[in-house]
């Protein structure tokens, strides 16, 4: 890293908090030296209360753009200039482009995840899937599928403050695609044993299962799995969550974070550098690897 940075070398940022566990440090410094580009990507530690005052950084120290994690993807819009089609349907941004002052938020979690799928031979178009979670990420992932043609949705959560988000997910989903999507309360386990056996995947894309919440799922037990379920997460860190921990008991097909970060991260650094990511130079560098 040293040999690279120098007076021209462009800083992108990701701000979040916690933080300190993420891989896109890594990922991206990679990638950039890689392919030859004078980028460094560094990681803050930033939530709601410091948020504007990093924004306005960002736009003055001239950076390229930031990345932007929980807990700041439903709120960043507020300090922004303009936010792309998909961040504007899905009510987040984890993507900052910095355009001659002029900051764009953009969402590239649901084309993450969705890539994700694809290249782990996971076919779920036409398909229903139950999913738990109702912020950023899990609202990109949901918009994402729906437009990309899974034919039906059940979404759940708990009644905290993203509820209201989840009931305007769904009125979306239902009035501008062709899926259908229905919300119901996590807490209604008996709801969430039935749309789990009725789907062809399940996805976990809440923060249960990493820390402070690390060892726990937000399944009771593996009666809810079966063997020709698919399970994702949308948490790699830990890599093996309690869920997946379970559902490879039961011998489900499994998926953890990776290859969404991974793929989120090649959308943004497309539109930070105009460049494509180096996929498989970054599995095997970063030893990103899917669960079996």
């Amino acid at each position: 890293m040293a040999e690279r940075i120098t007076g021209h070398t462009e800083l992108i940022g990701l701000m979040a908090y916690p933080i300190r566990h993420s891989s896109s440090p890594a990922m991206h410094n990679e990638a950039f030296a890689y392919l030859g580009l004078d980028y460094a990507y560094l990681a803050f530690e930033v939530d709601n209360s410091t948020l504007e005052d990093a924004v306005k950084g960002l736009r003055a120290l001239k950076m390229v753009g930031s990345n932007v994690s929980m807990p700041n993807k439903t709120v960043v819009h507020k300090y922004l200039d303009e936010l792309s089609p998909a961040a504007e349907l899905c009510g987040a941004v984890n993507t900052i482009v910095n355009e001659n002052g002029k900051l764009t938020g953009h969402i590239t979690d649901g084309i993450g995840y969705m890539q994700s799928l694809k290249d782990y031979d996971i076919d779920v178009i036409g398909k229903k899937m139950t999913i738990a979670g109702a912020g950023g990420a899990a609202t990109a992932i949901e918009i994402q599928a729906a437009l990309d043609g899974v034919k039906e949705m059940s979404i759940f959560n708990i009644k905290d403050k993203f509820w209201d988000n989840a009931v305007e997910t769904v009125k979306k989903i239902n009035e501008q695609t062709d899926c259908k999507a229905t919300l119901y309360d996590l807490a209604d386990l008996d709801a969430l044993k039935r749309e789990i056996d009725d789907s062809y995947l399940f996805a976990n894309a809440t923060g249960v299962g990493m820390k402070p919440l690390e060892g726990k799922a937000v399944i009771p037990d593996t009666s809810f799995l079966r063997p020709d379920l698919i399970v994702t997460d949308t948490v790699y860190s830990p890599a093996e969550t309690e869920l997946l921990r379970m559902a490879k008991e039961v011998g489900c097909k499994c998926m953890n974070g990776f290859g969404m970060m991974l793929f989120q991260g090649a959308a943004a650094f497309k539109l930070w550098t105009g460049k494509e990511m180096p996929i498989e130079h970054m599995k095997e560098v970063l030893g990103i690897k899917y669960e079996d």
